[in-house]
């Protein structure tokens, strides 16, 4: 019987597959970032409200904790803005080989965030991860502002799991959920108020838009967001980081499905990606030994 550990592992790696199609979806989405990801967001909250109705799952929580919950919202609201930003001036490719360095980041973050020492094969791991995308800078340097923006959302997506994972064993992942994505939609939406975006245009979408908004809010989202949740529970920060590293690789591999030539990158460009993989599957045998011990 597999344990809890290797089944959280196990669905972390789907998850983080369905991440790497959600980059396919933000390309084929008409829409500008930030309207892409406030519509993304408020459809999600949506849907997990319904979701925690049915399964009448109490929502009430500390108020210390709820404010923390809402702030969280704002740092992936960021990174989904950040993220989809970086696929608009660039592509899928560069953009996800540059979150690779989440992990990087995380090692950085975690042990003080949860009073350990730093282990010193996680740096090693972070800094092959840099290596990797040195090389793919190299070749596709040019996209300067992309690189920029993806390694924000990188930043991002790595600060959030540290403080998601102080949290998700102890609060029902739904509940987690709802109330960070719920934040998201609210710092947004302020800012849209303020800066007069809530135009007429700004509610005219295509139905194909419509149609990958749903997809991308309820499958892409409302799921793989309490999923991830719900294996931090098991898993550690880093390593969830680590293992969203192979969103480049799935990403890419239908990138390239999808779009075809357009996201085909030089031979360079996948010795990096490899370097990166190659880094994650070291990483999860390593922590299964250990484990052992």
């Amino acid at each position: 019987m597999l344990s809890d550990s290797l089944k959280s592992y196990l669905h972390l790696h789907f998850i983080v597959f369905v991440w790497g199609f959600t980059a396919v979806l933000g390309a084929l989405i008409s829409l500008d970032a930030l309207p892409l990801v406030w519509i993304r967001m408020l459809l999600a909250v949506g849907f997990i409200l319904i979701y925690i109705k049915i399964k009448k799952i109490p929502l009430k929580i500390p108020l210390k904790t709820g404010v923390i919950f809402l702030l969280a919202g704002l740092i992936i609201a960021l990174h989904w803005y950040t993220f989809f930003k970086a696929i608009k001036v660039s592509n899928i490719s560069v953009t996800l080989a540059c979150l690779s360095t989440g992990a990087f980041f995380a090692s950085l973050m975690e042990p003080f965030a949860y009073g350990r020492k730093i282990i010193w094969y996680e740096v090693v791991f972070g800094l092959i991860v840099i290596s990797g995308l040195y090389i793919i800078f190299k070749v596709d340097g040019h996209y300067f502002y992309g690189i920029l923006l993806a390694l924000t959302s990188a930043f991002l997506s790595a600060l959030f799991a540290v403080i998601n994972g102080k949290f998700a064993k102890e609060f029902n992942p739904s509940v987690i959920s709802f109330y960070e994505l719920l934040g998201g939609v609210l710092f947004f939406s302020v800012f849209l108020l303020f800066s007069n975006s809530f135009s007429t245009s700004f509610f005219v979408i295509s139905n194909s838009d419509w149609l990958y908004l749903l997809i991308l809010s309820t499958f892409c989202t409302a799921y793989a967001f309490i999923a991830s949740v719900k294996v931090m529970k098991f898993l550690s920060p880093y390593t969830v980081m680590l293992t969203i590293n192979l969103e480049p690789i799935y990403g890419i591999i239908l990138a390239v499905i999808v779009f075809k030539e357009k996201e085909k990158m030089s031979t360079d460009f996948y010795i990096g990606a490899l370097i990166i993989l190659s880094t994650v599957i070291i990483n999860g045998i390593i922590k299964y030994y250990k484990k052992q011990e």
